[in-house]
């Protein structure tokens, strides 16, 4: 069950806008946890665990708004995105494509975890697998289409699968043990 449903029984507007709006402060604190690597205009961040975390946690309506509410509270120029960045030509840039990514990996994270899918560990580890591969193709795919299909390989997928792995299991075993706790 997603914890949302156990936490708050009356879904209220309010209460879903908070829920939101606090994801959406959860993945701007990750996106401090930023390390420049030399040769990419990618940097690693702690966001794929959050994007992992909030549609896991919150379900596939929840989660994506909090990815929304983050990426919308960046366009505006609030500095949540990356290395304390935002603004509009931040979406146009190499990182836009992992933003767009990251909703559709959160809706469908929250849609596999209310359909059960994050209730055993090997099925959680198998949602979050699914979910950073939908991030990776957003990402790569943006960036192949100015640096095309081998830079973007060189610069956006192979340096981060090491670290997207170490995400993942951190990811897999934080919300199985969420989940086994709410049981």
């Amino acid at each position: 069950m997603i914890l949302t449903e156990q936490l708050i029984k009356s879904k209220s507007l309010t209460a879903n806008i908070v829920i939101a709006l606090s994801g959406s402060i959860l993945l701007a604190l990750l996106a401090r946890l930023s390390i420049p690597v030399p040769f990419s205009p990618v940097p690693i961040t702690g966001q794929t665990f959050g994007i992992l975390f909030l549609g896991a946690i919150l379900g596939s309506r929840l989660g994506v708004l909090s990815v929304i509410a983050y990426i919308s509270e960046g366009l505006v120029g609030l500095p949540v995105f990356a290395g304390g960045t935002g603004g509009f030509m931040y979406l146009f840039g190499p990182t836009g494509g992992y933003l767009i990514g990251f909703i559709a990996a959160a809706y469908l994270v929250g849609y596999l975890s209310e359909k059960g899918f994050t209730n055993k560990f090997i099925s959680t580890l198998m949602t979050m697998i699914i979910g950073t591969a939908i991030i990776f193709i957003f990402g790569i795919s943006w960036l192949a289409v100015t640096a095309g299909f081998e830079t973007a390989l060189r610069i956006g997928l192979y340096p981060y699968v090491s670290g997207a792995a170490v995400k993942i299991i951190l990811a897999t075993v934080v919300v199985n043990s969420i989940n086994r706790f709410n049981t």
